[in-house]
């Protein structure tokens, strides 16, 4: 009987996932599984653009899997039964259940509204194509003049801000931050971002903190109203409840806690990986959510899964950060180095150039998830053992692996 992997969700780091996993293992001993509810692969990094009106290169996850073997399921996941080694989908109107002796649990995450009220009824989100597009029909109908509110200034609000203000120049977009603009960047990043917003004509509100949102705009923490056509909030992310409704241990952000091979400390046969999972990052602080994080971490625990089921060395990969890349609309960007725990570093590409460098980290991350041998040397198709190592740990060899980061 086959090893039965099934890795829900086809992001980028499932998508990593599965398509490592079908490199390194052989066919006909094991079975992969790949539970997506959309049949597409979403370009997560690229929802900004399609906001605005810009095509996308469609990539079905049909052909992106092709030829590997790889089982693809288009379906939601209800829940899952650990206890049962049981996956609930609703699939085509019917709900069924997906057994599992791996499980590679890569479900990302989706805006959270961090308590604030009003976030889900009023603001729009750049999360999924879904709620891209939602945006992107609401922008088409405002009229010249019309004002748009983007809250949160991390990366997703400032990419969303200068997107928006650059292809539309007509609106007046505003961008509020509960700290200063760029506040993780170094100066000189800080620098160029301030002449951008300038030039686009950005207006930033700094030390704003949003108390609620209604249809008129928002209201801060002091009790300021901000007025805005469209209110769009990019000032937080959550992760799916289905893995807090298990006995896996998980964080209280209900993100999975896992070890460095990417297994969940309370549960051997589940692995995580992406927005979903909580690992030690190379700092002190634990991986945050990125696309720069989930791809290695996919490669983490797709070589562990494959080294335990052919009873081999678990093979460590240490992630570490070089790159902050961020899209100043289509025509500028910043390129900021970061130290390996993602400090920034005074040294940073700007304009064109660094436009035409995340422009290359895009289409790499999507091409990765399709070819994983271009990032990393694979060994192809190897045959599991009678008694693969499950519950043990193993003595780690080491290899390196880095990521730039896309967001």
């Amino acid at each position: 009987m086959k090893h039965r992997i099934v890795v829900l969700g086809a992001g980028y780091a499932g998508a990593n996932a599965a398509s490592r996993l079908a490199h390194r293992l052989h066919p006909d001993d094991v079975e992969i599984t790949v539970v997506n509810a959309d049949p597409d692969f979403a370009e997560r990094v690229r929802m900004h653009q399609l906001a605005v009106g810009q095509r996308l290169t469609r990539r079905p996850l049909a052909e992106l899997f092709a030829g590997t073997g790889i089982v693809l399921r288009i379906a939601r996941v209800g829940s899952v039964d650990v206890d049962r080694q049981l996956v609930h989908v609703h699939e085509h109107g019917s709900e069924i259940e997906i057994g599992y002796d791996t499980l590679v649990y890569a479900l990302g995450s989706t805006a959270g509204s961090n308590g604030v009220p009003g976030v889900a009824e009023y603001a729009h989100t750049v999360t999924d194509p879904r709620t891209a597009l939602r945006l992107r029909d609401r922008l088409s109908e405002l009229d010249s003049g019309a004002t748009v509110l983007v809250v949160g200034g991390g990366l997703t609000g400032i990419e969303a801000a200068t997107e928006i203000a650059e292809s539309r120049p007509d609106l007046a977009v505003t961008l509020a931050v509960r700290t200063s603009l760029g506040d993780r960047l170094s100066e000189r990043a800080r620098r160029h971002l301030d002449a951008v917003f300038e030039r686009l004509g950005i207006t930033v509100r700094t030390h704003t903190g949003i108390a609620r949102i209604d249809a008129a705009g928002a209201t801060t923490t002091e009790d300021q109203v901000v007025p805005a056509d469209v209110t769009v909030w990019t000032a937080g992310f959550a992760v799916h409840p289905i893995a807090a409704a298990t006995p896996l241990t998980v964080a209280p952000s209900g993100r999975i806690m896992v070890d460095r091979t990417m297994r969940s400390i309370s549960h051997p046969d589940v692995y995580a990986v992406g927005d979903a999972a909580l690992a030690d990052g190379p700092g002190i602080e634990p991986f945050r959510m990125s696309c720069a994080s989930g791809i290695p971490m996919a490669w983490q625990a797709a070589d562990a899964i494959a080294a335990r089921l052919t009873t081999r060395r678990v093979p460590r990969v240490p992630i570490f950060y070089v790159t902050q890349c961020i899209s100043l609309g289509r025509h500028d960007a910043l390129l900021q180095f970061v130290t390996p725990d993602d400090r920034p570093r005074n040294v940073v590409l700007k304009g064109r150039r660094a436009a035409r460098y995340k422009e290359t980290i895009c289409k790499g991350a999507a091409l990765i998830a399709a070819h994983p041998a271009a990032a990393a040397p694979l060994s192809r198709h190897r045959h599991l053992t009678t008694t693969p190592e499950i519950q043990g740990t193993q003595s780690a060899a080491e290899s390196s692996i880095s990521f730039d980061t896309i967001r």
